[in-house]
């Protein structure tokens, strides 16, 4: 059936133009999708080919025609990201969508909040000691004794 359907696809992809009708059809061309996940094509492309988005059909000019749900998959990933998950737990994530075994999306959700609060701490101790830098610069002398500058040219850091 979907043989069929791509030939009639042909002139529209071609022409760049996306119609109502591809989207009524649930489908999406690579542009379409792109800008329904906020991203840019070359994302859609590098998501397709790790594996995070299917690979779509594709018309007999061989332009891929993405179904509706690529769009709420691209989504979900933008959204893990910004809560910091990398593409290998999202793909997790995402395999675990048909189960749903909550335990483990519980497990990868809790693994991401040790990692959180793991940053958070080597945050501020990162902001306490660059603290006490300007604390000693404040009442340093000359540009060449700066202690901010002499702790970057040694591997002092605690």
């Amino acid at each position: 059936m979907f043989c069929q359907a791509s030939a009639s696809l042909d002139p529209v992809v071609k022409s760049g133009v996306y119609t109502d009708s591809m989207q009524s059809e649930g489908r999406l061309t690579i542009s379409r999708l792109a800008r329904l996940g906020g991203v840019n094509l070359e994302t859609v492309r590098y998501y397709e080919r790790e594996g995070l988005i299917p690979k779509p059909p594709r018309t007999r000019a061989g332009y891929r025609v993405f179904p509706l749900e690529a769009a709420q998959r691209l989504r979900f990933i933008k959204r893990a990201q910004a809560l910091g998950f990398s593409l290998t737990d999202i793909r997790a994530l995402l395999s675990l969508r048909p189960s749903t075994d909550r335990a483990k999306v519980r497990a990868r959700t809790q693994a991401r909040i040790a990692d959180i609060e793991q940053k958070i701490h080597t945050l501020q101790a990162m902001r306490k000691f660059l603290g006490s830098l300007i604390d000693r610069c404040e009442h340093c002398g000359p540009m060449g004794e700066c202690p901010i500058l002499e702790s970057l040219d040694h591997e002092e850091t605690n």
